[in-house]
């Protein structure tokens, strides 16, 4: 299959627990895995992108409090990435996030992923700042 070639997947909730490996080895492998348990994970909702054959190929956290949404975690391995399964697991996340009545959207993002997370209508709020040696900024959007 060609790395830029579009992939269909089938989203659907998991459990936390579900999504530790892959936030594991996409967005943290120099920590121990525990590193990527969230204190808060038992209230968010987590969302993983399956293939078809049932392989779980990216996932994403949402944090919802009140008017306020934050997705936390979101990570596609790497052999998937820029094939539209990030685009579609966000595009859920959205959806998800207003129908729980959120009206804003937020996450940390690293700086890499800004031009990605532009194309969803988020902006930059607030200056640089690094988690370890990994640049980041907050990005926003109205839902």
């Amino acid at each position: 299959m060609n790395k830029s070639e579009a992939v269909e997947v089938g989203i659907r909730q998991v459990n936390a627990s579900e999504t530790y490996a892959l936030r594991h080895a996409v967005l943290w492998p120099d920590k121990l895995p525990a590193y990527v348990a969230l204190p808060d994970d038992a209230a968010g909702q987590h969302f993983g992108a399956f293939l078809p054959a049932g392989e779980l190929v990216a996932v994403i956290s949402l944090f919802v409090s009140g008017p306020e949404a934050r997705f936390r975690k979101f990570a596609t391995h790497p052999a998937y990435q820029k094939r539209g399964i990030g685009s579609q697991l966000l595009q859920h996340a959205i959806v998800a996030a207003r129908s729980a009545g959120a009206r804003q959207l937020w996450c940390d993002a690293r700086l890499a992923a800004l031009p990605f997370y532009q194309r969803f209508g988020m902006q930059a709020a607030g200056g640089v700042f690094h988690k370890g040696p990994v640049a980041y900024s907050r990005m926003e959007r109205s839902l």
